[in-house]
């Protein structure tokens, strides 16, 4: 004949639904009777239990996390097997929150402009750029050529097909956008 439940709770340091619990999931086995040989039932806690004597148990948890940061060949870095922890999920969340906050807040102060608008401006003011060059030859060939003592339609050729040539390999570059 043993202790109660109530008793070996009391040695363990623990509560008596801890030990109830203890013997629903298995890990220690009551003697026929209900009651609990303090021995053996040790024994059967320290080696099917993570938990201390003193009652403090401890648990491990464990967390998905990724083992390498950055890409892989195949996209940003795989998670592990059981997908996405909720903290990491929340962590997203809070960074994409955070970002549309940031955007918004620029878009009300004026920091920011609708792209296809300025694309538009951009290409608006490159082509009365080219016509301006395209009509100087037109306007200063005559000046020159009277300076120059030669024939002012020679010289209207000429400027033309400089300004053309020059034009032409402005349009080939390839800006960079940094």
């Amino acid at each position: 004949m043993g202790i109660s439940i109530r008793a070996y709770a009391r040695h363990r340091g623990v509560s008596d639904a801890a030990v109830r619990k203890a013997i629903a999931a298995g890990r220690v086995t009551p003697e026929a009777d209900g009651t609990i040989d303090a021995e053996r039932v040790d024994r059967e806690w320290a080696r099917n239990s993570d938990a201390p004597r003193n009652g403090t148990a401890t648990r491990a948890v464990k967390v998905a996390v990724p083992e390498t940061s950055g890409t892989t060949g195949d996209g940003p870095t795989a998670l592990p097997a059981g997908g996405t922890s909720l903290l990491q999920a929340r962590t997203v969340n809070e960074v994409v929150k955070a970002q549309t906050n940031k955007v918004r807040l620029a878009r009300l102060k004026g920091e920011l402009v609708d792209r296809p608008q300025a694309i538009a401006h951009v290409f608006k003011l490159a082509r009365s750029e080219r016509d301006a060059w395209l009509n100087w030859p037109a306007r200063i060939s005559a000046q020159m050529a009277a300076k120059l003592n030669v024939d002012p339609h020679t010289m209207h050729i000429a400027l033309e097909a400089a300004v053309r040539e020059h034009l032409q390999e402005l349009g080939e570059m390839r800006p960079r956008v940094d």
